[in-house]
């Protein structure tokens, strides 16, 4: 170990605090008061996204100080600290469990980058502490948790902010802004893609767990299981137990354009089927699936109905959308209109018009928009309001409901109808039980917040 990382080493383990003992209850912090402009932000989660994007964005953003670093994989602290040090920024408090961090009465809100099945707790957890919270997409395991989130919101007056970042591209609100305007005509159809080249994911036997990991924590409200490298880091998207697969992972941000630029929010009747194909391994969310859904469309013509599709590809597929030709990858939208036809991706907007597809208007983002996102969610806690939030509450359980409402039809092997108001499917018991979990105390999701 050399002087540099001896260092980190030591000052993780001064700045380390340890497990909590309590099940998740702390006295409620006063809202951030502006005390010096200062908004001081705990990521939690530090292993992939958590540190990339959210460390290394926050502490660049005007009177922002990552305060605290929380994540169960105590190894991941001394290099993490190191970057705080080689960037001559102040150090962070680290913390290995979520309930401790919590107390802390200096942390004014909490950056999440777990896996998905943390998410849900984690927000609602922190509007009980009086903190907010800015969590990755999907901010929910499932439909339940969405709801739950925004009622956590709204009783305890926070600002929840969902993980897509798109929603704060300035090209890509010109974008939907050019579709509410007419500049399409009537918007009948929107299709997302999610074209992303994996391989296999092999098989991993189960295992002791790894020195320094806290795995009882890392599984939180999802059943217990032995420790596993595939139910771990990344692969455990593809786990039902923890992920969503990859319409819930990368899906969720073009399902989210998608809905937005069609101007719909839940739909009336979804279905969705697919399949794990080629590989034999532990993965078990589909690699190939395609999603329908329908929503009512009372100003338009014919049978009055907008359809979003949906598609996950995981091998050598054609491109589609002029999207570019990026050498694995085919991601983004196409929105379909009565006047020509409109492409996101990648930052880019570009349009087609008439019956002969003439390019029309369009825009490329030159902004860093993972930094404009945060800012965003900053910015919300300083005026106490989510009222200027594009990706508020509401608007993310509306996306992430579509991702779990086409999981449940995908795995019941039929299709959905939904009731809107309800929330919840028409005369269909089984399929609302897949719209929730039973979880593992005391990592419970409330059904009253």
């Amino acid at each position: 170990m050399n002087s540099t990382q001896a260092s980190s080493r030591r000052t993780f383990m001064k700045h380390s605090l340890g497990l909590a003992a309590g099940a998740g209850l702390w006295g409620t912090s006063g809202a951030w008061a502006g005390a010096n402009n200062r908004v001081r932000v705990a990521v939690v989660g530090i292993h992939g996204h958590g540190f990339a994007s959210h460390v290394k964005n926050y502490p660049f953003l005007p009177d922002v100080e990552v305060a605290a670093l929380c994540d169960v994989d105590e190894n991941l602290f001394p290099e993490r600290l190191k970057w705080f040090e080689d960037n001559k920024l102040p150090l962070p408090k680290t913390y290995v469990d979520l309930r401790k961090l919590l107390e802390d009465k200096d942390i004014d809100a909490i950056s999440v980058a777990t896996p998905n099945h943390w998410h849900a707790l984690a927000g609602i957890w922190a509007c009980q502490a009086g903190k907010h919270a800015h969590i990755e997409k999907p901010f929910c395991h499932n439909l339940f948790e969405g709801r739950q989130l925004i009622a956590a919101a709204k009783k305890y007056n926070r600002i929840i902010h969902h993980g897509t970042e798109s929603r704060s591209s300035k090209v890509y609100q010109d974008a939907v802004e050019f579709l509410r305007t007419g500049g399409l005509g009537e918007v009948y159809m929107a299709k997302g893609t999610c074209y992303k080249w994996r391989d296999t994911i092999k098989t991993t036997p189960d295992e002791p767990v790894p020195a320094g990991v806290h795995y009882d924590l890392w599984q939180g409200p999802a059943p217990e299981r032995a420790f596993s490298t595939n139910r771990f880091h990344y692969s455990w998207h593809w786990n039902w137990d923890y992920g969503n697969g990859d319409i819930g992972n990368q899906g969720v941000h073009e399902i989210d354009i998608a809905r937005w630029g069609l101007g719909v929010t839940l739909p009336t009747k979804v279905s969705s089927m697919g399949a794990h194909v080629m590989f034999t391994d532990d993965q078990q969310t589909p690699n190939v699936q395609m999603a329908l859904f329908e929503f009512p469309n009372p100003q338009g013509g014919g049978d009055k109905k907008k359809i979003l599709q949906f598609e996950v590809r995981h091998w050598i597929t054609n491109y589609e959308g002029d999207f570019g030709k990026a050498p694995d990858n085919n991601i983004g939208n196409i929105f379909y209109g009565s006047e020509g036809y409109l492409t996101i991706a990648g930052g880019r907007w570009q349009t087609f018009l008439g019956r002969k597809r003439e390019p029309g208007p369009s825009g490329q983002e030159k902004a860093n928009t993972d930094r404009s996102h945060y800012q965003n969610f900053v910015d919300a806690i300083r005026a106490g309001s989510p009222s200027a939030l594009p990706a508020n509450v509401e608007e993310g359980h509306a996306s992430c409901a579509l991702i779990h409402l086409a999981n449940a039809s995908y795995r019941l092997g039929r299709t959905l109808n939904f009731d809107p108001q309800r929330q919840e499917c028409v005369q269909d018991d089984e399929a609302n039980r897949m719209l929730t979990r039973e979880y593992r105390a005391p990592f419970v999701v409330p059904s009253q917040v």
